[in-house]
């Protein structure tokens, strides 16, 4: 007995620690695993994303990348035919605006046939320095052949300007803020001018190669610039405070008229036109069709950056669903 009792005992006590070690063995890494009946039906439902129209303010200031350029040279021009007999000026001469720059002389007859000498003075169209001079004491020129040029003292800052950003301004503007980068203190640029290019009027046909819209203006007098400076040129186009105002997407077309996509309290959407103001390039003013409170799609369905189409929404950029527990979570995703 003494015999069994010494064996029989050690060989139960290695088989219980062997089964414990077998069962923590399974706990840790073969969890039991209950299949969830519903896994091939979604949890969540996707939504559209929704905003809110507010009241708030637009400020309209279109900004343009611009360059400063010196005013174009004046041609001088002869108003007689005749030979030059005298010269006044030469290249680099200041000149003030109807200051004599030669003399033309001519030999004619007058009515009863007496030959007599008529003379022209050529006079300074503008003020300037003389920057090219070809006329010669004793050379003969017709009437509108060029005698040189003078470069006038004054600048231009002038700047390209997308077609859809003249929509923004809704009155033609009079002037502009300049800021020259590395120069002086801003200032404010008179005489503003909007110029597009006439159809024709580019190197090939129907105008290709022309070119955009120009925005332009003088620089002050008193303003010290030169010819090549890069300068920011910013328009005010006005501001309109306390109005209807809702995100450029979610509006489909953003001058004068435009669509956007009520939500209704059943989810579903309608399409209501409504009229627009000014716009700062984020938000639009919207003047009729809309009320304070009510909710509108985001994004226009099927436009470009809506979260439908694949990519990522600029300032959103995904989905949004609501879980199980109710709550709408807004993620992005790249699909």
């Amino acid at each position: 007995m003494n015999v069994v009792r010494t064996w029989v005992f050690p060989i139960l006590r290695i088989l219980i620690i062997a089964a414990v070690a077998v069962a923590l063995v399974k706990i840790a890494f073969f969890p039991d695993v209950t299949e969830d009946p519903n896994t091939a039906v979604p949890g969540a439902e996707i939504i559209e994303p929704q905003v809110a129209v507010t009241v708030g303010t637009i400020q309209n200031d279109v900004s343009l990348s611009g360059t400063i350029n010196a005013d174009a040279a004046v041609p001088i021009t002869a108003t007689l035919t005749g030979e030059v007999t005298q010269t006044f000026v030469k290249v680099g001469t200041k000149v003030k605006k109807d200051q004599r720059i030669l003399v033309l002389t001519a030999d004619t007859v007058n009515a009863n046939g007496t030959p007599i000498k008529q003379q022209r003075v050529v006079k300074a169209p503008r003020a300037g320095t003389v920057s090219s001079f070809t006329a010669l004491k004793g050379q003969v020129f017709s009437v509108g052949d060029p005698l040189g040029q003078i470069a006038p003292p004054t600048f231009t800052a002038s700047g390209s300007i997308l077609p859809e950003q003249l929509y923004r301004l809704l009155e033609e503007p009079k002037e502009a803020q300049v800021t020259i980068n590395g120069g002086p203190a801003p200032f404010t640029c008179k005489g503003v001018k909007i110029s597009a290019p006439l159809a024709g009027a580019g190197d090939g046909e129907g105008g290709e190669g022309a070119g955009g819209p120009t925005v332009s203006c003088a620089v002050p007098g008193d303003v010290k610039v030169f010819a090549g400076l890069t300068a920011e040129i910013v328009i005010a186009g006005g501001i309109a405070e306390n109005v209807l105002v809702v995100p450029m997407t979610s509006v489909e077309g953003v001058a004068e008229t435009g669509n956007v996509y009520i939500v209704l309290e059943d989810g579903t959407t309608e399409l209501r036109e409504v009229t627009l103001g000014m716009n700062d390039g984020v938000s639009v003013e919207v003047k009729t069709g809309l009320v304070e409170g009510e909710m509108i799609l985001q994004f226009v369905p099927g436009a470009e950056g809506d979260g439908t189409d694949g990519g990522i929404d600029p300032g959103f950029g995904g989905e949004c669903y609501v879980d199980e527990n109710g709550m709408e979570i807004c993620e992005d995703v790249v699909r």
